[in-house]
């Protein structure tokens, strides 16, 4: 496959990737995606999820927020898959200086990737919105209707509700690593959710891949385009 060759010879040849992945990489261990025909956007409930995923409705209705938060957003069985692990062998090798994630699963950290830039924050932190005191997954998980603090307040899962604005610490670490690379692969995203989307155009390196099962709007601006599984193209990759 000649276009695993070409990915092959740009790894080899640099010390500096930078990894930008979207919810094409955690479908492979388990996990839906939201836009697709399967995805969780193309599902029927009570109110649509992009309602129930907001930070109003976190407010108005908490209970019913934190059911489907509940069923629908934390899958404490998933595992890392190929992309992950192959990743986390590529960071170990000194060659991933960071991965850039619009995923909430923290397994990109559970493969043992060091540096993992969360855009939309993690399932695995949760805090109370009184006293700020944090709480693990498990803590969610194990807590019937709406999770509350010994002071009272109630416990807030560490993502990225819609009108809420993304962690900018986060954001320009983000864009520091992304300019200073000089490969820059882009996986399992359509990158049309923004503002994380953007970050891509921070990338002034020498190398644009992007990998995606489906085409993007991206694609052309790419320096190689492979359409195909994330996993199963790193898989083929020797560190």
């Amino acid at each position: 496959m000649d276009y695993i060759k070409s990915l092959q010879q740009m790894i080899d040849n640099s010390n500096n990737i930078v990894f930008f992945g979207g919810a094409g990489v955690s479908t492979e261990s388990g996990i839906p995606d939201f836009r697709s025909q399967s995805g969780i956007y193309h599902q029927q409930y009570k109110y649509p999820p992009e309602t129930i995923l907001s930070h109003s409705f976190y407010l108005e209705h908490t209970e019913e927020f934190f059911e489907f938060y509940r069923k629908k957003m934390i899958f404490p069985e998933a595992k890392p898959n190929k992309a992950h692990e192959k990743l986390a062998e590529l960071d170990k090798a000194g060659k991933l200086k960071a991965v850039v994630t619009q995923n909430i699963d923290g397994l990109h950290q559970k493969a043992g990737s060091k540096t993992v830039f969360e855009l939309h924050g993690s399932v695995h932190r949760n805090y109370c919105t009184r006293c700020g005191k944090f709480f693990d997954l498990n803590f969610i998980l194990n807590h019937a209707g709406i999770p509350t603090c010994d002071c009272g307040g109630t416990i807030k899962p560490d993502v990225v509700l819609y009108e809420e604005a993304l962690d900018q610490n986060i954001i320009q670490n983000a864009i520091s690593s992304i300019s200073k690379a000089d490969v820059f692969i882009v996986g399992g995203s359509s990158l049309a959710v923004y503002p994380a989307a953007d970050l891509i155009h921070y990338f002034r390196g020498k190398k644009f891949v992007l990998i995606n099962r489906s085409e993007t709007l991206q694609d052309v601006r790419t320096d190689l385009s492979i359409q195909g599984s994330i996993g199963e193209v790193l898989s083929h990759i020797s560190v």
